[in-house]
């Protein structure tokens, strides 16, 4: 089997998968676009910068903060291994806030 050309975006979505059971699931690879970065200098990986939308039934009845810790904790060793994700940008939603921010854009 050939060794994927995107492991920490593979294993991203396999925790993010088996943890959340998310409805919806899309993982944006932005590392492109940042580095030129100081910070990014000398650093070879090419996944760097994630965007990452999901909507599970998991973030029911939690503030977004408490949202986006669970999944930080989820993703720690990616976030602290040399060459992993530097940046992380949630969108977290519940199936209902999914299907309202639905109807609104489709009604305005």
């Amino acid at each position: 089997m050939a060794q994927s050309l995107t492991p920490m975006e593979d294993a991203m979505r396999t925790k993010i998968t088996e943890n959340f059971k998310p409805t919806t699931l899309e993982i944006y690879n932005d590392s492109h676009l940042h580095s030129h970065h100081k910070a990014m200098q000398g650093v070879t990986s090419k996944e760097t910068h994630f965007r990452v939308v999901i909507t599970s039934e998991a973030f029911k009845s939690k503030m977004q903060p408490a949202r986006h810790r669970m999944v930080y904790a989820l993703l720690k060793d990616e976030m602290a291994q040399e060459g992993g994700i530097h940046a992380l940008q949630l969108r977290t939603r519940t199936p209902e806030e999914e299907e309202r921010q639905k109807q609104a854009e489709s009604s305005g």
